[in-house]
């Protein structure tokens, strides 16, 4: 997770929420499934996504109920790792129950119809129910699942166009006990203002402060992220933090870093860079 988590978007998660107010108030959570895609079965992963989960996500988002959806995997590929991440966004509690309990009976609904299918259709090949696929395509003993809630986020008035697939980058860091409200502290006072500029002149879609929601990792616990249309836009970022930095005095500097690193570890701070490969949003309202 810490090595991808992928979009929030979720990842431009938020465009659908269009006031300032609204966006400091809603602290929405994110269900990701995290899978091990065997080699040479990506596109296979895809169309089960989009025949199984895909009917069942894009009703709930029409229903306000799911605020966006994806499928992500990470640029920068690891042995043993997870490769790709489904992940759909929610208000709260309530809508992940919804939504849970619809795609365990689209699950339950296909492989009824699999087994049935089996049984009818002489001399052909049994058809397989959605899960029976899922374990030809990919390692379900390597299978992950994490509920995270963005506490700080920020969603532009621009954003990519429909049938986009933007980019995530994230950074997560592992804070030390009991510091957990001075990280927060220090990172609205010294990089959220980067963001909100980067977030005005339209070089970022949405950006957040997220937390695992069910504490089930110990390698990190709190990620920042951002999303952009393409990786270029990701050297302008590097270039806001840069001069933001630079432009305070020598004294400022060493404190900023010295803050920083007291209360995280930072030698268990890790990135990811994430491209998209579904990407749907709600519309603005």
């Amino acid at each position: 997770m810490k090595k991808r988590l992928l979009l929030c978007f979720v990842i431009i998660l938020m465009s659908c929420m269009t006031a300032a107010a609204q966006q400091a108030q809603m602290q929405p959570l994110t269900f990701w499934y995290a899978y091990a895609v065997n080699p040479g079965k990506e596109e296979q992963f895809l169309e089960l996504v989009k025949s199984v989960g895909a009917p069942v996500r894009d009703k709930l988002m029409a229903e306000g109920v799911i605020l966006a959806w994806g499928v992500e995997s990470s640029m920068l590929r690891m042995p043993g790792d997870t490769t790709h991440e489904i992940w759909y966004t929610v208000a709260d509690y309530a809508g992940l129950e919804k939504v849970d309990t619809a795609i365990r009976a689209q699950i339950a609904k296909l492989t009824e119809e699999a087994a049935k299918a089996g049984t009818t259709k002489k001399g052909a090949a049994p058809a397989l129910a959605p899960m029976a696929r899922m374990g030809e395509v990919a390692d379900l003993s390597k299978t992950r699942d994490y509920l995270t809630r963005d506490i700080i986020f920020a969603a532009g008035s621009t954003m990519p166009p429909e049938g986009s697939l933007p980019y995530a980058r994230y950074a997560f860091v592992k804070v030390k006990p009991g510091k957990a409200a001075e990280y927060r502290k220090a990172w609205e006072k010294y990089n959220k203002p980067v963001y909100d500029k980067l977030l005005a002149d339209g070089t970022i879609f949405v950006y957040g402060l997220s937390i695992e929601e069910i504490r089930t990792e110990g390698e990190f616990t709190h990620y920042s992220w951002f999303a952009v249309k393409d990786l270029a836009a990701i050297d302008k970022v590097r270039a806001a933090f840069l001069a933001d930095r630079d432009h305070r005095s020598q004294e400022e500097q060493e404190a900023i870093t010295h803050l920083f690193t007291s209360l995280t570890d930072v030698d268990a701070s890790r990135q990811q860079v994430a491209r998209s490969l579904i990407f749907r949003v709600a519309p603005m309202k």
